[in-house]
């Protein structure tokens, strides 16, 4: 007979680490846009604004107005979001924008709509804490 060790779960900084580790990856960009999620917390939500882009011959992301790059400056002019998501949790975000019949969804990449679902996961469990959330 075989004797196994019970399993040892990694602790909290191995896996810190290792989530650290994969949001360096490489992620080709989704054409159909990218989305800005951060938290109401005076009305309990979590919002998350949808914004249109193209992405040009390098793999970058381009206002689809200008085709210039969009960079991530605090001085930049202020895009206006294609439509803007409310929910109080995860589920209730994840099923307007999966399930919706009358709005599409502006999500063309498996691994984008799984990044999302993390990310609302995230900004739910800072809503219910009353913590800060950073969108990764």
């Amino acid at each position: 007979m075989t004797i196994t060790q019970p399993y040892t779960c990694p602790s909290n900084e191995t896996l810190k680490a290792l989530d650290n580790k994969l949001s360096k990856r490489f992620i080709e960009l989704d054409p159909n846009g990218y989305f800005l999620i951060y938290l109401d917390p005076e009305q309990g939500l979590i919002c998350a604004k949808h914004f249109t882009n193209v992405i040009n011959d390098k793999g970058v992301a381009c206002d689809p107005e200008t085709g210039k790059p969009l960079i991530c400056k605090k001085d930049n002019p202020p895009r206006q979001e294609t439509r803007l998501y409310q929910g109080r949790t995860a589920k209730e975000l994840c099923i307007q924008l999966f399930e919706d019949k009358e709005n599409p969804c502006p999500i063309s990449y498996l691994d984008h709509a799984a990044y999302l679902g993390r990310e609302f996961v995230r900004a739910e469990i800072a809503l219910i804490k009353g913590e800060p959330y950073v969108q990764d």
